[in-house]
């Protein structure tokens, strides 16, 4: 269980925080002192620090400096009753995590240690080659031909101080990649931040990634101080960095370039040495194309690519990867599944994987669910595995409580491309019905849907197959009948793990 430190000399914010955040998801220690609380950093080794910038005993930077010696990598989160505090930014400068303003929020508080959390796993968790050395190890699994490469690759450009892309469909493994070019890497002693550009809005991106002055725009009540400046000296993740803004991109081009940057409504250039790996699933050239990618910052990224095959390019490593993941779901779920049965490993080994090797672990602890024995069966498999195909919108497109239960599902299995799926089958069987209704007269139809004739038209010659021939009702929306597995009888899918 993750462990936080918390050293505040105020008792009762202390009490306060301790019974906030203590919970199943984290352990907590306090401390009233600074010495109390390097005591216990040496001690009790946490994930995470949460400490005040005004102790009784030390000064805030002096506790902020000393925590770093005896544990660079672990995130430490500041704490102040004075938005102005200069201590609190220039902690930040010097890499802390975050600095929160009292009386402290703790919801947003609880946000940040999980942030932080997630930031110390992808620090200190090794992205380890082949088969796991120790229960916390993250393996990157695979002894194919095209996994080969990808080996060759990182453990040429890890030692090399240049910027890297890692390109590759959603669930192939980019950051578990990253981290271990991290992790290889001569910064791997510096920090390592990542961050997510599809996750945060345009607006908010430049600021998280530059940082703001104060007053730069509504809400900017104090400065803050950006991932580039945090991670000065080490390296930084750029995740879905094909998501980002035009004008967002122009900064991180000038970066690339000339190591330094201004903060949002600043006039101060600051000159950093950070690292930057990149990556995205999407097609880089294309958004070139599109004119909604710099083509001068792809160029600049483009010089080392590591590029992650998916998995339905390297089937010959489903056996090591469905035996890896069985292990883990049997030390989570308190389990002792010790195989899978040669027809389900046919099975799995036949099945597309749209949504790569997440989605193959996400079946293999479904499954290890499901089982009553100590085997995986092809009944344990869920319908549409068995089947041969994705997750797919069949015959619960009528029912929107179906629906809603099928885009669980279909996140779940890590299925690609879900708003289209579901918007086509929800039109599919719309056309169907109302075709049927009205005897195949498309004016009339096209009256009762209240769309035009030509817009109707191109809705048909897009699933010409299930619309245009007999009335009846199609094959597939019969067959998928037992997709998606009740809810009251088959226990929820836990979050996935990270491993190639």
């Amino acid at each position: 269980m993750p462990k936080l430190l918390i050293i505040d000399d105020e008792s009762n914010l202390l009490y306060s925080l301790q019974a906030g955040l203590e919970s199943e998801e984290w352990s907590v220690v306090t401390a009233k002192t600074a010495r109390r609380g390097l005591a216990l950093l040496a001690r009790e080794l946490p994930d995470v620090v949460i400490v005040d910038v005004r102790l009784p005993d030390l000064s805030g930077l002096e506790v902020f400096d000393r925590i770093k010696e005896q544990a660079p990598r672990v995130p430490v989160i500041i704490i102040t009753a004075y938005a102005a505090t200069e201590t609190a930014i220039e902690a930040m400068k010097r890499g802390a995590f975050d600095y929160l303003l009292k009386p402290v929020d703790l919801h947003q508080l609880r946000d940040v240690v999980r942030k932080a959390l997630e930031l110390r796993r992808m620090q200190s968790v090794p992205a380890v080659f082949e088969q796991a050395q120790k229960p916390d190890d993250d393996p990157i699994i695979g002894r194919s031909p095209a996994m080969q490469e990808v080996y060759k690759a990182i453990g040429r450009i890890a030692p090399q101080d240049v910027n890297v892309l890692i390109l590759g469909e959603s669930g192939t493994g980019k950051e578990l990649v990253a981290r271990a070019l991290y992790q290889h890497s001569r910064r791997a002693d510096r920090p390592f931040l990542a961050i997510n550009c599809a996750a945060i809005p345009d607006a908010l991106l430049e600021s998280e990634l530059f940082g703001h002055e104060k007053g730069a725009f509504t809400g900017a009540d104090r400065q803050r101080i950006g991932k580039f400046e945090q991670a000065h000296g080490g390296t930084l993740f750029l995740d879905e960095i094909g998501d980002m803004s035009p004008a967002t991109q122009a900064k991180v081009l000038r970066v690339l370039q000339d190591q330094q940057f201004e903060r949002v409504g600043g006039s101060e250039t600051i000159a950093v040495d950070v690292r930057v790996i990149a990556a995205t699933n999407q097609k880089l050239e294309t958004l070139v194309e599109q004119g909604r990618f710099r083509s001068d910052l792809y160029y600049r990224l483009n010089g080392v690519t590591i590029t992650l095959p998916p998995l339905r390019e390297r089937k010959e490593d489903i056996p090591l990867l469905v035996d890896h993941f069985i292990r883990l779901a049997n030390r989570k779920l308190e389990k002792n599944v010790k195989g899978v049965a040669p027809e389900a490993l046919r099975i799995l080994e036949a099945h597309d994987w749209p949504g790569n090797v997440r989605e193959l672990q996400n079946v293999i602890r479904y499954a290890v669910i499901q089982a009553v024995g100590d085997v995986l069966t092809v009944d344990c498999l869920p319908a549409s595995v068995r089947g041969g195909t994705a997750p797919q919108a069949g015959r619960s497109a009528e029912d929107p409580l179906e629906i809603r239960r099928l885009v669980r599902d279909m996140l779940s299995f890590g299925t690609p491309d879900i708003y289209r799926r579901i918007i086509a089958e929800v039109d599919r069987v719309v056309l169907e019905e109302v075709l049927r209704h009205v005897g195949g007269n498309q004016v009339h139809a096209s009256e009762l849907l209240g769309i035009s004739r030509t817009t109707l038209r191109a809705k048909l010659a897009a699933d010409k197959p299930s619309i245009l021939q007999a009335p009846q009702p199609p094959e597939r929306f019969a067959a998928t009948t037992s997709w998606p597995p009740s809810p009251t009888t088959a226990p929820p899918i836990p979050p996935a793990d990270r491993s190639v």
